[in-house]
C-alpha cells in the first residue's frame, strides 16, 4: 500500500482505487514490498514558503480534506514524475506552480515514481502540499521501449504518463500532465480551464514544424503505417504539457492504442524519439489547440548536443527546457544559457552536509 506522511493538520488520503485494482497488479508493485532505492541523505531542499489561497478562492483547506478529498470537484489536478535525475527540476516546477497560483491550496499533485521514498523529500520541502504518490513499476514498459537518440528518453518513467487514466482515482476526470524540466509563470488554473471540446487531450500545436522528420523512411514508405494519418491533418505537439480528459481516455482505451504502436516500433523501427511518436500516431490531428504561451519549449536545445535557445515570439506562461540541456546542470557548471536565469528563482536545491 502507498503511504503518504502528512503534517498533523492534514489527513491521509485513501489509497487510489486504481492501485487496488487487480488488473494493474502486473505492473504495479507496492513500495512496502521493496527496498527503498534513494538514500535520503543524498539531497537537501530548502523549505518553500507557505502558499495560501486568495480570499476569492472557492475552497478552503478543511472543506477539501474533510469531505471529498482528492475527489473534490474544485481541485486542479497536476501530474508530474519524480525521479533522482530530475528531482531538482520537479521540485522547482511545483514551487513555480504554487508561487503563481491564486488558489495554491486548491492544487492537488499526483506524483509518479519508480523510487520508493522520494515523497519524504517532497513533504519536507512543501509541508502543506496536497499530493499523492503512485508507484509505477518500470518492468511494465521495459520490454516495449526501443532505443532512442538520447538515453534519457529511454527511461521507463517517461512512459508512466500513458497510464494516468489507470493510476489516478476514477473520480479524477481531468489532469494536467507536466514534465519535470519546466516552470510555470502564470496561474495554472488558466490552463486547467482550457476547453477540450470533443477532444481527449489539449496541447500547444506547431503546425509549421516538419512533421515527417518524427518518423523513419520505412514508416512513410509503408502504407499500413503512414495510412494512419490519411484522414487527418497532423501537427507536432510536445507531450511535456498536456491537458487530458481521463474520462474519455478510459472510455476509448487510448493506453492500448499507444502500446500497440510501441510494439510495432520494436520490430519495424518507425521512429527515433522515445515516448513522443506514439502520442503523435494516436492523437496528432485530434488535439484541442492550446495557446503557445503554455509551452515555450526547446529551451534545453536539441536532443543530441544541446544549445542555447531564445524564446518564441509572444507571451509566456510556461518555460520548458525540453532537449538535452537542463538549467540546473548548466547553472552548476557555471556555463548557463541566458534563459536559465528564469528557472533559477524556483530552485530550492542544496547539497546535504
Amino acid at each position: 500500500m502507498v503511504m503518504i506522511v502528512l503534517s498533523p493538520s492534514l489527513q491521509s488520503f485513501p489509497p487510489a482505487e486504481a492501485i487496488r485494482s487487480s488488473h494493474l497488479e502486473s505492473y504495479l508493485r507496492f513500495p512496502s514490498q521493496i527496498t527503498p532505492t534513494v538514500p535520503l541523505n543524498r539531497f537537501s531542499f530548502r523549505k518553500a514558503p507557505v502558499f495560501r489561497n486568495a480570499g476569492e478562492c472557492t475552497s478552503n483547506d478543511r472543506r477539501i480534506l474533510g469531505k471529498t478529498g482528492v475527489c473534490d470537484p474544485s481541485l486542479v489536478h497536476v501530474a508530474i514524475t519524480l525521479d533522482v535525475e530530475y528531482l531538482r527540476g520537479s521540485i522547482a516546477a511545483v514551487h513555480s506552480i504554487l508561487h503563481h497560483s491564486r488558489c495554491p491550496e486548491s492544487v492537488f499533485f499526483h506524483f509518479l515514481v519508480s523510487e520508493t521514498n522520494l515523497e519524504t523529500l517532497v513533504r519536507s520541502t512543501f509541508p502543506q502540499l496536497k499530493f499523492k504518490v503512485y508507484y509505477f513499476d518500470p518492468e511494465r514498459v521495459r520490454n516495449i521501449i526501443s532505443t532512442s537518440v538520447r538515453q534519457a528518453l529511454e527511461q521507463p518513467l517517461n512512459y508512466a504518463r500513458n497510464y494516468l487514466a489507470d493510476l489516478l482515482e476514477p473520480c479524477v476526470s481531468r489532469v494536467i500532465y507536466l514534465d519535470s524540466d519546466l516552470v510555470v509563470v502564470d496561474d495554472i488554473s488558466k490552463l486547467w480551464s482550457t476547453s477540450l471540446g470533443s477532444k481527449t487531450i489539449g496541447a500547444p500545436e506547431y503546425c509549421h514544424a516538419n512533421f515527417t522528420k518524427y518518423f523513419t523512411t520505412s514508416f512513410w514508405s509503408e502504407p499500413r503505417f503512414s495510412g494512419t494519418f490519411s484522414s487527418r491533418k497532423p501537427c507536432y505537439f510536445n507531450t511535456g504539457v498536456m491537458v487530458i480528459d481521463l474520462k474519455k481516455w478510459r472510455r476509448v482505451g487510448y493506453t492500448k492504442r499507444i502500446e500497440k504502436w510501441m510494439d510495432i516500433q520494436k520490430t519495424n523501427r518507425i521512429y527515433e524519439l522515445g515516448s513522443l511518436p506514439p502520442y503523435l500516431l494516436v492523437f496528432a490531428g485530434h488535439v484541442a489547440p492550446i495557446e503557445h504561451r503554455w509551452n515555450q519549449h526547446g529551451l534545453g536545445g536539441d536532443n543530441v548536443k544541446g544549445s542555447c535557445r531564445d524564446l518564441h515570439p509572444g507571451p509566456v506562461s510556461l518555460l520548458h527546457w525540453s532537449g538535452s540541456g537542463k538549467p540546473w546542470l548548466r547553472l552548476d557548471s557555471k556555463e548557463p544559457c541566458p534563459l536559465d536565469s528564469l528557472w533559477a528563482p524556483y530552485d530550492l536545491y542544496g547539497f546535504s552536509s
